[in-house]
């Protein structure tokens, strides 16, 4: 009796599973952001094969960055933006959101009275432990969680941040109302690394998973004086960062 070797029975379920997965990208191609994905059940009883397959396709098109999947409440259509850093813009992450044509929206995790540690102090020209406000945020896009930020800004910018950013989502925003500076990007470094535990966890992503990880220092355009300095986690699977270098 004649058998399959398994190299032939590997190749004929890898194709199996890439020919559901590129069945359903086809379905979802101009799905909204945010829709719900059939379920691992769903795909095996549909298309008529094991779990494993139907996970396995999921699993491709996690990898295509065309679905997200989110513990606990299923698989959704996700959506990548072009997020775009340069000089010429303001440095609202809000704004910039909304300029790639999605909606933003950040949830205040921790917001504190605190002493600018070395770095940041050095990064926004005070004395070590001068006092500042810590800011700690998480970010969505289209409702889909995307990304995860540290943000410091001296008190002698801003005393009282706590009342205002339960007030008004936008830092760039606050700034601009009640410190009546002009925050424009003075330095910035984009880098890919892993996060810390606590990001990890605030990304709901895996602590093997390198993220996009951006460092950001504004001054205020009128006197130069640095305002704000920031270190923004984001996933790659929701943004593509994208720096324009102004000659």
């Amino acid at each position: 009796m004649r058998t399959s070797s398994p190299d032939t029975l590997f190749a004929v379920v890898r194709s199996r599973y890439l020919e559901i997965a590129d069945t359903v990208a086809a379905e979802l191609a101009g799905a909204p952001a945010g829709s719900r994905v059939a379920s691992e059940h769903e795909i095996a009883t549909r298309f008529g094969v094991g779990r494993a397959a139907a996970r396995a396709a999921l699993q491709e098109l996690e990898q295509r960055m065309l679905v997200r999947r989110v513990r606990g409440a299923g698989t959704f259509v996700n959506r990548r933006i072009d997020y775009v850093i340069s000089q010429r813009k303001a440095p609202s992450w809000h704004q910039t959101v909304r300029d790639a044509g999605a909606t933003p929206r950040s949830v205040v995790r921790d917001v504190r009275r605190c002493a600018l540690p070395a770095g940041e102090a050095e990064r926004l020209e005070r004395p070590d432990g001068a006092p500042a406000s810590m800011l700690v945020r998480q970010y969505y896009v289209d409702e889909l969680l995307t990304g995860w930020s540290n943000e410091w800004i001296p008190a002698d910018v801003l005393p009282d941040l706590d009342n205002a950013v339960h007030a008004v989502e936008s830092v760039d925003a606050i700034l601009r109302q009640m410190a009546k500076v002009r925050p424009v990007r003075a330095w910035c470094r984009v880098s890919y690394a892993l996060p810390p535990d606590e990001v990890t966890a605030g990304l709901e992503t895996e602590s093997h998973r390198p993220v996009w990880l951006v460092e950001s220092l504004s001054k205020d355009a009128d006197t130069g004086r640095p305002v704000l300095f920031s270190r923004t986690w984001s996933r790659p699977d929701a943004e593509r960062i994208v720096v324009e270098l102004d000659c």
